[in-house]
């Protein structure tokens, strides 16, 4: 896929082989110090909308030898309204750690390009979920440490991508943080330890739930293109974001794999579109799944995600074993309550300074997005779907140019007998 402002044809990205699938280790050493010399950390800010705001908000408060110097988006105001946020910040650590000159400003579609010729040490990835898989294999390519938002792919192809990122990373013995902050929440980290531990006997049963209401949703404003529709009312189209089960369910389905140490090995789904209007603006997405992933060991996980407004919400998790049960975060009485929005920075900085083990998370976070990604493709299309038929699927639902320029219809909106989207 090509990201240029021009619209080129599209650019290669070698495909991982078939056996990417495997898993490989994840260091527990500490890196050669090779930024142990760097007194002040150099952050860059790739994707500057909500998220990716608060994400180099939260780096600068939690470390005050981290500098923002260098930031990029597709578009000019998001920038600039990020910008002036993060600078007028109200917090000490914040506003003394921002240092972004005109001259490290990105724009376009090309802008990951250009800030990851800057000499940043940290990339913070908070672009679109489409596109996040090209970024972060450029940015292991480019040998920068990294913290991603998540989900990283909205389909099995950007999932190999990003496969061969996190072995590039391992390779140059960078490291790399994923926003599936619940894994730098203290309680959550306390209580799995004791379930890994035993604390409510052998795990049986799982449950996780995204029930919610629409995040968000735009009007099309007069002089928008379908690709700048698209990329500012994102959260609504498939390609773009790859479903609210793969956007948001991913934090819960990745607690259940963490219980589990694993992923789960197959799934049957159902779900459908039942609340959203069939209107532009709400795009091609389902509002409702329920998934039945089954784990290696039999054990099965109840899933349910949803954006109906209006309705009951429950954003949780739940793990039942044969000696009690857990929220996955109930086990830990006076373990610090510090936001893992924060604590995700820390570590981060702290593996980079060679100050705590190695962390490089981007196989489980990757292996969580496709853990969501499966549950999509059974669900569109009906099916029992396994692991290593999903993971070696060549199904890609990015399309193949993104410009300016070109039509982007919406839809239709997936239904099981239609095999176009799974």
């Amino acid at each position: 896929m090509d990201h240029s402002d021009k619209g080129l044809t599209r650019r290669d990205f070698t495909k991982v082989a078939a056996g990417a699938a495997a898993s490989f280790a994840i260091l527990s050493g500490r890196p050669g110090k090779a930024d142990a010399n760097v007194d002040t950390l150099k952050v860059g800010l790739l994707g500057c909308g909500g998220r990716g705001t608060s994400a180099a908000i939260n780096i600068l408060e939690g470390d005050n030898n981290v500098q923002l110097v260098a930031m990029a988006d597709v578009f000019a105001d998001r920038l600039n309204s990020s910008r002036e946020k993060i600078k007028n910040s109200e917090k000490e650590l914040v506003a003394k750690g921002y240092a972004v000159e005109d001259d490290h400003c990105f724009t376009g579609l090309d802008a990951y390009e250009k800030i990851l010729q800057t000499d940043i040490d940290i990339l913070l990835e908070a672009t679109l979920p489409y596109s996040r898989s090209i970024h972060l294999l450029a940015a292991a390519k480019a040998g920068k440490h990294i913290f991603t938002e998540k989900p990283v792919a909205v389909d099995p192809t950007g999932i190999r991508r990003v496969l061969e990122a996190a072995k590039i990373c391992e390779e140059k013995k960078k490291c790399v943080v994923a926003g599936t902050q619940r894994r730098h929440h203290r309680p959550y980290m306390e209580t799995i330890k004791k379930l890994h531990d035993g604390a409510i006997g052998e795990v049986v049963a799982l449950r996780a739930y995204w029930c919610g209401t629409l995040p968000f949703c735009h009007d099309r404003k007069p002089g928008w293109t379908d690709l700048e529709y698209r990329l500012r009312n994102w959260i609504n189209y498939c390609w773009t974001s790859g479903d609210n089960i793969v956007e948001q369910h991913i934090h819960n389905l990745d607690v259940c794999n963490w219980v589990m140490n694993g992923h789960p090995v197959s799934v049957l789904a159902s779900g459908g579109r039942v609340w959203k209007p069939r209107e532009e603006k709400y795009g091609d997405l389902w509002d409702n799944f329920s998934c039945d992933y089954e784990y290696p060991n039999g054990v099965h996980m109840a899933s349910f995600s949803r954006h109906w407004d209006g309705c009951a919400e429950n954003v949780s998790e739940a793990a039942v074993g044969t000696k009690g049960k857990s929220t996955c975060r109930d086990l830990a009485p006076g373990v610090d309550e510090t936001s893992g929005y924060i604590w995700e920075h820390r570590d981060l900085v702290a593996a980079i300074r060679g100050n705590a083990p190695y962390l490089n998370e981007l196989q489980r976070v990757a292996e969580s997005t496709m853990t969501a990604i499966m549950g999509r493709m059974a669900a569109y299309s009906g099916k029992l779907v396994t692991w290593d038929d999903a993971l070696n699927s060549d199904l890609s639902i990015v399309p193949d140019v993104v410009a300016w320029d070109r039509p982007y219809p919406v839809g239709p909106i997936p239904i099981p007998v239609d095999k176009s989207k799974y």
